[in-house]
């Protein structure tokens, strides 16, 4: 069996990433935020805790706890990040630091002490979460914190790649168009909630990534974005 870190997994898509991933047979381990534990993890995660993902330290011997403790850990699905709007009258250096923290760092201090667990046990996948408006100037310019933060998530997807090579260790991002929540359509209520993606099929789509099969992707952005 291969184990799986989720971090952000009580969140919308890390739901459906645990229930997804037991489903296909990973062991899991998760990480939440200050909400709490949801119940069902009792039964679908081996290890469930919170961590402060923006604290180096406290991540660095929370990696160090799991790779000891599952020592099959061969995969990290780094969903945890945040969301702003304002453009550039409205976007200071606090903004851009709060983003950069919740959307960049989370996924940093996590990837950086697994890329070298990784590097000594035959190798390992990462997925990260990046964003249209880190994509495309015109759909970020309105979200200029949040699309910078995010294009630094992709940056380090293809650092990670780079370093990867020949180790059997990539990097894969998944930008999603709006998922279908029901925060997003309390939101949004006159949107066409058809066009949206949902958070199962992102899912599934990362179980295929991380399958035997789709370890071979290397250096790959997966646009999920149905019809938005």
């Amino acid at each position: 069996m291969k184990t799986a870190l989720i971090t952000g997994a009580s969140g919308n898509l890390g739901v459906a990433v645990v229930k997804t991933l037991f489903k296909h047979g990973f062991g899991i381990c998760a990480t939440v935020g200050s909400g709490g534990i949801p119940d069902m993890f009792k039964t679908m995660t081996q290890d469930a805790r919170q961590v402060n993902l923006t604290d180096e330290a406290e991540v660095k011997e929370y990696i160090n706890t799991i790779t000891q403790q599952w020592p099959d850990l061969r995969a990290a699905v780094l969903l945890v990040g945040g969301f702003a709007t304002g453009g550039f009258r409205e976007t200071d250096g606090a903004a851009i630091d709060k983003q950069i923290a919740l959307n960049f760092k989370t996924a940093y201090f996590v990837a950086r002490p697994l890329l070298e667990y990784f590097e000594q046990h035959g190798g390992g996948q990462f997925i990260l979460i990046g964003a249209r408006p880190a994509l495309q100037a015109d759909a970020g310019k309105d979200f200029v914190a949040y699309a910078l933060s995010k294009s630094l998530v992709l940056h380090l997807a293809r650092l990670i790649s780079t370093f990867g090579k020949g180790k059997n260790i990539s990097a894969t991002v998944f930008v999603p168009s709006t998922i279908d929540t029901e925060a997003n359509r309390k939101a949004m209520p006159e949107a066409d909630f058809s066009r949206w993606v949902k958070a199962e099929d992102i899912a599934e789509t990362i179980a295929f990534v991380l399958s035997d099969p789709g370890q071979s992707l290397r250096d790959t952005v997966i646009k999920v974005y149905n019809e938005a």
